[in-house]
């Protein structure tokens, strides 16, 4: 598998520490940044220019933010297979535009829970929906696509940018992967362990 240079990065974090820093490093290695709400205006406030998600899809924030990413130009930009035909012609056809490297960090469930007199209509907000969606996506396709989902994983990447002219390698790729799938697993199975202990499982 051959090292992917990253040129277009969609970046979602709940934990803001250490995003505008990582952009900041992208950006000066000419990767094209694309973000909505809080996560965008803490890269805009460090100086580096930010593509807003609803410009880029065409389509606003809606439902409270609860629906942002969850749009078919987000995940078909994402899950393209860059040396499938098929795909390639979709790509033309939507005007995808492909996205190599996805950062997202969750909504800090767990926290949320462990909070004194959180309510179940607390906990519900609480359950991220478009970033697992985005996590998995990208860990799927990570024969194409970097996922990073924490912030101890930003300095690897921008090492192995570093070492390779703006690309990551495959093993590292499949690393974050892998890193990812268990991230999604761990927040289910918390998610499942409350809502059971709700109805009294």
């Amino acid at each position: 598998m051959d090292p992917v240079v990253i040129r277009r990065a969609l970046l979602s974090v709940y934990d803001k520490t250490g995003i505008a820093e990582f952009a900041q490093a992208l950006a000066a290695q000419g990767v094209e940044i694309i973000s909505s709400g809080g996560t965008a205006r803490a890269i805009q406030a460090a100086g580096v220019q930010v593509r807003y998600v609803q410009e880029w899809t065409g389509f606003p924030e809606m439902l409270g933010h609860r629906v942002v990413t969850l749009h078919p130009k987000v995940h078909g930009s994402i899950l393209a297979l860059r040396d499938d035909p098929e795909h390639q012609a979709d790509i033309a056809k939507y005007g995808l535009e492909l996205v190599d490297l996805v950062c997202v960090g969750l909504y800090p469930f767990e926290q949320a829970i462990a909070k004194e007199g959180c309510t179940l209509a607390e906990a519900v907000e609480m359950i991220d929906i478009g970033g697992p969606t985005m996590v998995r996506a990208a860990a799927k396709n990570h024969k194409f696509v970097s996922i990073v989902t924490n912030a101890s994983q930003y300095e690897t990447v921008l090492a192995e940018m570093a070492a390779h002219g703006g690309a990551v390698t495959f093993p590292v790729r499949q690393k974050l992967a892998l890193a990812a799938f268990r991230l999604t697993k761990q927040y289910d199975t918390a998610i499942c362990d409350y809502l059971a202990t709700q109805i009294g499982e």
